[in-house]
């Protein structure tokens, strides 16, 4: 990754508990706006996951070997604040995913604070495509744990996760 004027990097973050279809559709319309992406994995203190801060990463870096976006995506874990991570990697914007209204006030809530804090990187708000705008992880966990069909909702590597883990899960 270059650090040149003309090299526009941003970071993606988030819990990624587990990486949707709906994440990977936002990586897809990021990488055709930036040069590279960053995808941040955050470890939030103030969340309890399912799957622990490593699975995580690892499950994010899985997906994005999949899709085929590796010469153009980076995962990386992080903790601290975002708008710290976007000073150190020089990111001109963050990336941010809206899927209703209801998340506007909380998503418009962080971009003013990151602006504040870290006035280089502009926060992008892009929508998934529209047959992921319904979908969370939380609702994947949920359909997951009472048997449903996740499939078509997740990248394969994270379906075989999350059904391993949870028949771990139903065995202790």
């Amino acid at each position: 990754m270059s650090d040149s004027p003309e090299h526009r990097l941003a970071l993606y973050p988030g819990t990624f508990d587990p990486v949707t279809n709906g994440h990977m559709s936002l990586i897809e319309r990021a990488i055709r706006l930036f040069d590279t992406v960053v995808v941040a994995v955050a470890k939030n203190a103030g969340k309890q996951p399912f799957f622990t801060y490593d699975e995580r990463v690892e499950l994010m870096n899985g997906a994005i070997d999949e899709a085929g976006f590796n010469s153009r995506v980076k995962v990386i874990g992080f903790t601290g604040l975002l708008a710290d991570l976007a000073k150190e990697y020089h990111a001109v914007a963050i990336v941010r995913g809206l899927r209703a209204v209801s998340d506007f006030e909380y998503e418009f809530q962080m971009a003013l604070m990151n602006r504040k804090l870290a006035r280089e990187a502009e926060t992008v708000f892009l929508m998934p495509s529209l047959s992921w705008v319904y979908l969370s992880s939380t609702i994947v966990r949920d359909v997951a744990r009472h048997g449903g069909e996740i499939g078509d909702l997740v990248p394969p590597n994270v379906e075989r996760a999350l059904r391993s883990k949870l028949a771990d899960n139903s065995k202790a």
